[in-house]
């Protein structure tokens, strides 16, 4: 009788989330777990935080089985200190754990916001600011950048990105630089957030005439972080998905890239 060998297990999936105290936050990144199930219902899916909430990412791997692969997908919307830092050494801590890219940019992402804005009454011709957290890494402000120009496509008026920290302009500045103008503008902040929160919460103070709802619930999310997975899982079995240097023009201003060809991000 010819013995077969057992299929190969699919690496886990650890959906690496910020972590809020807002309940309602919470509930939406419970939401993106449950929907990646959903979707792959074969995966193995376990729940990791690298700030306020736990388990901690650190802890959750420390606990996985031996020999088990691992693939940390981070439910973030940008690079930052949380990928290229505190990510990446919990994955180079680990045999057999690798980072996939964060959740943007994507072009899908720019249709989201594109659908809360309809939703939330902005008009096609309004100006938009795409309100996102925000930090001191350039490539942050690039990822920004991407999305930003697939929404411009998408709209007739004009958008300009806005951050709630660590990088310029600040929400309340690119509201401001509408209002400066010779017409009378009527601004909307398009919330570049996944879900309820502190930074959410900030951009009521910002004297826009209107705030949409951030990202979640979406179904979009989970079908990105899915996206990371398999590119993350392809490169680490030896795929070419993307091996010539970065291009983008934040390449030359940061020490560290996660978007050269390289399943870790370190």
């Amino acid at each position: 009788m010819t013995e077969h060998p057992a299929p190969a297990v699919a690496p886990l999936l650890i959906a690496c989330s910020h972590g809020t105290d807002n309940a309602q936050g919470r509930r939406e990144i419970d939401a993106v777990r449950a929907g990646i199930l959903a979707l792959r219902p074969e995966l193995d899916v376990v729940e990791a935080y690298v700030d306020v909430q736990e388990p901690d990412l650190v802890d959750v791997i420390a606990s996985l089985p031996p020999g088990r692969t691992a693939v940390i997908v981070p439910l973030l919307l940008s690079v930052g200190y949380h990928v290229k830092v505190d990510i990446a050494r919990a994955a180079a801590s680990r045999p057999g754990t690798v980072s996939a890219l964060p959740l943007g940019p994507d072009p899908r992402l720019a249709h989201v916001l594109q659908q809360r804005l309809v939703e939330a009454g902005v008009a096609d011709d309004d100006a938009v600011v795409i309100a996102a957290a925000g930090s001191s890494d350039a490539c942050a402000a690039e990822d920004v950048a991407e999305v930003q120009a697939v929404l411009g496509e998408l709209r007739t008026g004009l958008v300009r990105p806005g951050f709630g920290s660590k990088a310029s302009p600040s929400v309340p500045e690119a509201v401001a630089a509408y209002r400066s103008g010779d017409k009378p503008t009527r601004v909307a902040l398009a919330s570049y957030l996944l879900a309820p929160g502190y930074f959410h919460d900030q951009l009521g103070k910002a004297r826009a005439d209107v705030v949409s709802a951030p990202l979640l619930p979406s179904p979009v999310i989970a079908e990105i972080a899915l996206s990371r997975y398999d590119d993350a899982v392809a490169l680490s079995q030896g795929s070419s998905l993307d091996a010539a240097p970065c291009p983008r023009p934040c390449r030359a201003l940061v020490s560290t890239c996660v978007r050269s060809g390289s399943a870790q991000t370190v």
